[in-house]
């Protein structure tokens, strides 16, 4: 996975130091963190999001008055994050027409590369080469019989 963006110094040095705390890190920590320190508010009130003691998210805290519209979002992306979490009778306001509609899309996705890391890892040379040879068939074997047989042999070929 390409080296993770940050939007600020701040932003990067919260990142490192939450997951400092943990003596096992998984990706929902990686997505969750990265995406809460992406905001200064959610920052700032991180113990008020997350109980450090249990290791859990805080949900009932979510509509403390600090909260602003764009600090809902990074905090509904972040829960979803962490376990699937959606505010039940809100569940439209975790679509990605609304939690997209701030200014840190780019971190967003950059906390779902995170949370996901398993949907972005390159792919060897051994398999694009199987991919080109499959997609190069098909464009000249289209329609014709016996396709599928072909296929199966290409990709037993690229196994090997």
């Amino acid at each position: 996975m390409e080296r993770i963006k940050f939007n600020s110094k701040e932003h990067e040095q919260f990142y490192n130091e939450m997951l400092n705390r943990f003596r096992i890190v998984q990706v929902y920590h990686r997505a969750f963190f990265y995406c809460m320190g992406a905001c200064e508010d959610t920052r700032d009130h991180i113990n008020d999001l997350f109980d450090f003691k249990s290791g859990c998210i805080r949900p009932d805290n979510m509509h403390l008055a600090f909260q602003t519209g764009t600090s809902y979002r990074v905090t509904r992306m972040a829960y979803n994050l962490w376990n699937r979490f959606v505010e039940e009778g809100e569940e439209k306001l975790t679509t990605p027409s609304e939690l997209y509609a701030c200014r840190f899309g780019e971190e967003f996705h950059q906390a779902i590369k995170l949370r996901y890391p398993e949907y972005y890892r390159e792919q060897t040379p051994e398999v694009q080469s199987v991919i080109n040879k499959l997609a190069e068939r098909s464009k000249t074997t289209s329609g014709q019989v016996g396709q599928k047989s072909q296929v199966a042999a290409d990709i037993k070929d690229g196994e090997r």
